[in-house]
């Protein structure tokens, strides 16, 4: 019994970290549209923009997608998305 329940914690453990990897590349691909659209931000927001998108990037790729997640919510927030 203890191994089917450690199995099992061990596959939801993963499912989830999945989850939020897969949620990044999303986001990004949302940002690159938006930015795409040419909005109407100062070129201090856009400036901001694409900071919090490399960086979201850079912490996807070093595997924190919870951190990636949230700077690319500050970028989506400046872009009203």
């Amino acid at each position: 019994m203890k191994i089917r329940n450690a199995t099992l914690f061990s596959a939801l453990m993963f499912a989830s970290a999945s989850a939020f990897a897969m949620h990044c590349p999303a986001d990004m691909k949302k940002i690159d549209a938006a930015m795409a659209k040419n909005p109407k931000l100062s070129a201090q927001q856009m400036s901001e923009v694409k900071k919090y998108r490399a960086d979201g990037e850079a912490l996807h790729k070093a595997g924190k997608h919870q951190d990636s997640v949230d700077t690319l919510a500050k970028a989506m927030k400046l872009l009203g998305i």
